[in-house]
């Protein structure tokens, strides 16, 4: 893995060298992933926009999230692009309880769509719950002038599915793309601690063991699976969903060497 370290983030890699089914490779410097991005330190934003040319920040937050955390160091900085893609279904104004009776509608939704694996069920749920946010962000990093990073909170679940279906549009082996989600359980007691010290994740932190969050390959696989199972594969999926052959060839060629 091509681990970037920083002060201010603890997963952070770039998805450069990864191998793709035809024999070739990603391009370094192209798509980045990270966890919340809200701490980076002066340095942390030189290496990211200097030295590695960041243009795009692929935000994948709610709204309220957003509200809360307020502006992120790299939203100051001229000539990086800030694209807010929320693939989670925003709850608006609603009351705590009537955010608490929605959340356990949305995990039997979950449940019903995938049985085997509900965190499968959830990431399939982006797309089909959120499919126009989906598409945008994979717009958004194909349309970079230079290198993206998408994000979330933790970096693992809707870093993980966007940057999966950027991957597997770039043709990256599924077994590559798996390896890369599981990468988040080397630091996850460091993603963990950053974000019990937010007053926006603390709660839910709290309520869950450590296991509740580690990524589990199968889950990955799964989800890769359903995507021929359910859609008929990605291109259809994508196509079905207004992203156009043009925008595949772009992204393609944005993530993939000559």
């Amino acid at each position: 893995m091509m681990w970037i370290d920083l002060e201010g983030a603890v997963n952070v890699r770039d998805l450069g060298g990864l191998p793709t089914v035809d024999g070739g490779t990603t391009v370094p410097h192209r798509l980045l992933r990270s966890e919340n991005l809200q701490d980076l330190s002066p340095a942390d934003v030189a290496t990211l926009v200097k030295e590695i040319g960041v243009t795009t920040v692929v935000d994948l937050r709610t709204t309220g999230e957003l509200e809360v955390e307020g502006p992120g160091p790299l939203d100051a900085v001229a000539g990086v692009h800030h694209e807010h893609h929320p693939i989670l279904k925003e709850l608006g104004s609603a009351s705590e309880a009537v955010s608490e009776a929605l959340l356990v509608t949305k995990i039997e939704r979950d449940r019903a769509r995938y049985p085997d694996d509900i965190t499968t069920g959830h990431y399939l749920g982006y797309l089909e719950e959120r499919p126009d946010e989906v598409a945008g962000a994979l717009r958004a990093i194909a349309t970079a002038d230079g290198a993206a990073i998408v994000h979330c909170a933790a970096g693992k679940d809707r870093t993980g599915v966007i940057v999966a279906l950027a991957l597997t549009t770039a043709g990256v082996e599924p077994d590559a793309i798996v390896a890369d989600y599981m990468a988040t359980a080397d630091r996850i007691d460091a993603i963990l601690g950053r974000l019990r010290n937010s007053r926006t994740y603390a709660k839910d932190l709290s309520e869950r063991p450590v296991q509740a969050h580690l990524p589990r390959a199968e889950t990955m696989r799964a989800f890769l699976g359903q995507l021929d199972v359910r859609y008929g594969g990605l291109p259809a999926w994508l196509a079905g969903n207004g992203f156009t052959d043009e925008e595949v060839s772009l992204l393609r060629a944005k993530l993939r060497q000559p």
